[in-house]
């Protein structure tokens, strides 16, 4: 059992004891922290949307987060069963001075959290999260005396808003989406995915819908991380169905991963691939990734005539430097898609309504297109750090000795080969470190995983 308090969030298990786990203390405690840090921004009244997936705990967390928020004397927009995306454009449609999703996104269902956004819907900077642990740790809440107590408003219509401006995005064709006469398959997971995707959906055009695991009760069916080995009965049920396509987002829809009419992953990294390859055939700019995502997002880019960039891991960092770079589309290879002009934010259902248009504009099956792209493979792996060894020193190694190849420092070390990539990042919480590696084949991934584990092993 686990309580992870960092700079964008709150998360751990529930039950268990104070300070230990994420328990009605510690929820109280963060939710006035935030409350708090808000009330230190504005002098006037303050607003908060507050929204929660479907998992079992969400129900019990948001009551505790809602009168926390009530009792400082802040007012809350309640939209109850939601989607992190929704949460995130709710804020700026209510003009509100923040956010709270409650959700632990692909956390298995005994995890939750408080995921805090700014006024703009996004989430809050490294050093305003600093700033909320602080007001934490020392307690320094100041609630409301009977008077000034704050209100409870009711928002039915933040869905309808969100597909609203999606069916009104300039690159959703919703025509060529209704002549393909697509048949879909969803694993909601028992979550918010089960009423929130065939909404969209609907509203785009696609009438044969097949949702699996549609009740939301948070009792997942499976691991809730869209990854191959937890999505066995989609990939059957698109080929018993004959449906041309399968999809399945995690608990809040944030993340998104599409299966071919084969009953075979498009695969999470090629999502934002075949999204991003779409946009830059209207618009020609800069796309970015993490340093942990596929190379086939640069290729394509380059392909199209654009620039492509690379972030430190994290949706904040991926965000940071997409508005740096001025990109048009962006993402995460874990499913994450990131549409700058709805907003700063991974949301699968714009990324649902992309992808579609792109597959019926193509004219061709989801396997076709997928098999249109630049073939990688990905290996990840992690190995055990001998405590009288700094990581510094391995990296300094690792660079005198590959110094003819390209270097990232931004975040770890990435070492760019000719055809292949390595990318080592420490664990904040355990004496590992991760390697990434990324290659034309799965053999060679592995291998070159196994060639730079050998080479830190000497290097210990």
């Amino acid at each position: 059992m686990a309580l992870i308090k960092s700079i964008s969030g709150f998360r751990g298990t529930i039950g268990g004891k104070p300070n230990e786990n994420l328990t009605p203390i510690d929820i109280v405690k963060f939710a006035s922290a935030y409350g708090t840090w808000l009330m230190s921004q504005s002098t006037g009244r303050i607003k908060v949307v507050l929204g929660r997936d479907g998992r079992m705990s969400g129900p019990m967390v948001e009551t505790l987060v809602e009168q926390s928020l009530l009792s400082l004397g802040i007012d809350v927009v309640h939209l109850g069963l939601s989607t992190t995306p929704t949460v995130e454009m709710a804020v700026v449609f209510e003009k509100a001075n923040g956010g709270i999703i409650i959700t632990a996104s692909h956390n298995p269902k005994e995890w939750n959290a408080l995921k805090l956004l700014n006024n703009k819907g996004e989430f809050v900077s490294a050093e305003e999260g600093k700033t909320i642990l602080a007001i934490a740790a020392k307690e320094d809440f100041n609630y409301a005396d009977i008077d000034h107590m704050g209100h409870l408003i009711s928002d039915n219509a933040s869905l309808e808003n969100h597909i609203n401006a999606i069916i009104n995005y300039p690159l959703i064709d919703i025509q060529a989406i209704k002549e393909a006469n697509f048949s879909v398959v969803v694993d909601a997971i028992n979550s918010s995915g089960a009423f929130t995707v065939p909404a969209l959906l609907n509203a785009i055009g696609v009438t044969k819908i097949n949702v699996l695991n549609a009740e939301m009760h948070g009792n997942f069916e499976h691991n809730p991380e869209p990854l191959k080995e937890n999505l066995t009965q989609l990939c059957t049920t698109v080929i018993n169905n004959k449906a041309h396509l399968g999809i399945a987002v995690d608990p809040d829809v944030d993340r998104l991963c599409f299966v071919s009419e084969d009953g075979e992953l498009f695969g999470e990294e090629y999502t934002l691939v075949a999204i991003a390859d779409y946009i830059l055939q209207h618009k020609i700019g800069s796309t970015v990734s993490n340093l942990s995502s596929t190379r086939a997002l640069k290729d394509v880019t380059e392909n199209r005539g654009g620039t492509y960039f690379a972030s430190a891991v994290g949706e904040v960092n991926v965000v940071n430097k997409m508005k740096q770079e001025d990109a048009v589309i962006g993402g995460e290879g874990n499913g994450g898609v990131i549409v700058p002009d709805l907003h700063y934010g991974r949301d699968a259902l714009i990324g649902i309504a992309l992808f579609l248009t792109h597959l019926a504009k193509s004219k061709i099956s989801a396997s076709a297109l997928k098999a249109s792209y630049p073939a990688y493979f990905m290996s990840k792996k992690k190995m055990e750090l001998n405590a009288s060894i700094s990581l510094e020193n391995i990296f300094a190694q690792l660079e005198k000795q590959f110094s003819n190849y390209p270097i990232n420092r931004e975040d770890g070390m990435k070492i760019d080969f000719e055809s292949e990539w390595v990318h080592l990042r420490s664990s904040n919480t355990e004496p590992i470190i991760r390697i990434y590696t990324e290659a034309p084949t799965q053999i060679e991934a592995d291998q070159l995983a196994d060639k730079i584990i050998s080479i830190i092993q000497a290097i210990q």
